[in-house]
């Protein structure tokens, strides 16, 4: 590993360290403030965060990058004024910090309570999207964490001007420019030094494909929060809508799809194969998806590709979706189990009954009924922002937000108990 890097990441982690120190004692109203004059700055460094954009995806378009994924890493005003309500939305949430969980009084009359803190310094390392760039470091500041963001290279100039415009926000506020720091390199052993630096860090979360999840979990040596690839599915049960499940579907791979909550294979089950699948494929392919699907499913349209067991493994990004017959429910959730990510499920039925036995069954972080899964989203669960999906267990799971970036500690107030 080059000495320069590692250096370089430790001096960052050493600024992080210590500037999480006082930020985890800020007040709301100066979290608040800092929030604001970031939101400012980005307003005002509005056209050189588009112009280092494009920088991105000039370069990004020289590499053949596919069209997926160039609309993950595209900014554009719209997308840059969705970033300011994000951050708008996050001033507006309630500080979690100093929040009390629970308070009780046990038989030797000692007050104890569990009360909210941050976790201290959270490293980031993430993919394509630049906006999440925003989000964690909004997310980061109000939860009271220091953060150190290490971005994907193809998308450092769009990140790098960001981060610029939340430092000099943060030079007029009351909060340690310290606590925001970006890696200010695209070499790849600068993740392998930032997962050795449990001195300093406190949680890693690594947000991309499954190369990079499993790299980091298998070289950090600091607590991993993963966000798995979201490798989501939707199910049409027998008793569905054919409207709404049309709607939905449609919605569910096409609205956006290089996503994490898009829709990548979808289950259909065998008695309304033809009475549903022909409009939905129909409608899919004139938007200019690619359809692959089993031999039950193929007979419906000439353009049909086959689909095989590798399909069923494949989080797309892309204008590609995999249709597989299932035999009922059971078949379903079998399917899901197997395939899945655990990341987001849907099942679209008009039966109480089969949805929340699928909402039951399916081990998932998001499960949903008659919805499209692309509402797996922190904004929409009414956190402001995310830092994305947790898939696993511990200790957060679904998305992630302000209470989800806090851990707790017990306050035990005595009167002058001693043990017996």
């Amino acid at each position: 590993m080059d000495n320069n890097i590692e250096k370089h990441i430790e001096e960052i982690c050493i600024k992080a360290n210590k500037a999480s120190k006082s930020l985890s004692h800020a007040s709301s109203k100066s979290k608040n403030q800092a929030l604001q004059l970031i939101t400012k700055h980005i307003k005002k460094d509005k056209n050189d965060i588009l112009k280092a954009n494009s920088i991105d995806i000039k370069s990004a378009r020289e590499n053949n990058v596919s069209e997926a994924l160039l609309d993950r890493l595209l900014l554009n005003e719209s997308r840059i004024n969705d970033m300011i309500k994000g951050l708008d939305n996050i001033i507006l949430l309630n500080d979690p910090i100093g929040s009390e969980i629970k308070k009780w009084t046990p038989k030797n009359g000692i007050i104890m309570s569990q009360t909210r803190v941050p976790i201290g310094v959270i490293g980031i390392i993430y993919e394509s999207r630049p906006n999440v760039t925003a989000d964690a470091s909004a997310l980061a500041l109000k939860s009271g964490n220091a953060i150190i963001l290490r971005g994907g290279s193809e998308s450092f100039h769009s990140s790098s001007a960001i981060v610029k415009s939340i430092k000099n926000g943060l030079k007029e506020s009351d909060i340690s420019e310290d606590c925001i720091q970006m890696v200010n390199t695209i070499s790849r052993d600068a993740v392998g030094a930032l997962l050795n630096m449990s001195k300093y860090i406190n949680l890693i979360i690594p947000r991309g494909g499954k190369a990079l999840i499993e790299r980091v979990q298998i070289d950090s040596k600091i607590a991993v929060l993963s966000h798995l690839d979201g490798l989501c599915h939707t199910y049409i049960d027998k008793d569905a809508n054919k409207e709404m499940a049309i709607d939905i579907v449609i919605n569910a791979k096409m609205r956006r799809t290089g996503i994490c909550g898009a829709t990548e294979t979808l289950l259909c089950h065998k008695e309304v194969i033809n009475s549903i699948l022909p409009d939905i494929i129909e409608k899919l392919m004139s938007q200019g998806c690619e359809v692959r699907a089993d031999e039950n499913i193929q007979p419906l349209n000439k353009n049909i590709n086959n689909a095989t067991t590798k399909d069923w493994e494949t989080e797309y990004l892309d204008k590609i979706i995999s249709i597989k017959s299932v035999n009922d429910l059971s078949d379903a959730i079998n399917h899901i189990e197997q395939f899945g990510s655990n990341h987001t499920d849907a099942i679209i039925t008009e039966n109480a009954t089969t949805a929340e036995a699928f909402l039951k069954e399916v081990n998932s972080a998001i499960v949903l009924h008659n919805a499209s899964t692309q509402y797996a989203d922190g904004g929409e669960f009414g956190m402001g922002a995310e830092m994305g999906i947790a898939t696993g267990k511990l200790h957060a799971r679904g998305p992630v937000g302000l209470e989800q970036l806090t851990t707790y500690k017990y306050q035990l107030r005595g009167n002058g108990q001693v043990r017996p």
